[in-house]
């Protein structure tokens, strides 16, 4: 299953019926340069460009220069076809009548040539190393013994360095809209993240009544640092 960001202002059934006879998780913002920052991360990002095309373009413009990493795949009507080019900078384009195998083909071939062709991806920081091709994390060398949602909280925190996320923020992005767990799950992960982190536990970091964050220190000076 995919995530799926639709860019559009009505809902996306009514950009891509296909999208409502797929497994794919599917979320919608308004297709607005705005609306970009702190969107939600996705594999896919669906943009809608059925009644406006000059925008459409602008829009994709956009994305390819702020270096989104997702796949982009551009729906049109018939008559828009002729219209889209290659310097548009989309990875795929979609009629919007296209019918469910179509699109989900669209979508898996769009995510499997991103993956081919995307490098290692390595985060470090503080001194912790997250391979998230063997989804393996190292602390200064020492491997840590991670669950799998362990090791998807500290990512999505040391891919976004020193931004505080709510608990309901880290819930939706962590283990996703459908988890019907509360909040409180999100602490007792950190709590365990921290335990296997020990003498480091500050890297991860509290933000009182808003909620947690990921520290960047001087890796010489970590052992020092104090929240």
């Amino acid at each position: 299953m995919a995530s799926i960001l639709v860019l559009s202002s009505v809902p996306p059934e009514q950009v891509l019926p296909a999208l409502e006879l797929l497994s794919h998780e599917v979320r919608r913002i308004p297709a607005e340069p705005a609306q970009l920052i702190g969107a939600p991360e996705s594999d896919v990002l669906i943009l809608d460009g059925r009644l406006d095309l000059a925008g459409a373009k602008s829009l994709c413009r956009v994305l390819r220069s702020s270096g989104a990493g997702a796949s982009l795949l551009l729906v049109v009507t018939e008559g828009g076809m002729a219209a889209v080019s290659a310097d548009w900078g989309i990875d795929d384009v979609l009629l919007a009548d296209a019918g469910p195998a179509e699109t989900e083909a669209r979508i898996r071939l769009a995510i499997a040539r991103a993956e081919a062709t995307a490098e290692p991806s390595r985060v470090q920081a503080s001194g912790i190393s997250i391979d998230e091709n063997s989804y393996s994390a190292k602390l200064r060398g020492r491997p840590l013994d991670l669950t799998y949602k362990e090791f998807q909280l500290l990512h999505f925190l040391a891919t976004h360095p020193s931004r505080v996320f709510t608990r309901e923020q880290l819930l939706s992005e962590v283990w996703g809209y459908d988890y019907f767990g509360g909040t409180r799950t999100v602490d007792v992960h950190v709590r365990r993240l921290r335990a296997k982190l020990g003498d480091q536990e500050q890297i991860i970091g509290t933000v009182r009544n808003v909620g947690y964050r990921f520290n960047v220190y001087d890796e010489d000076a970590i052992g020092a640092a104090v929240l």
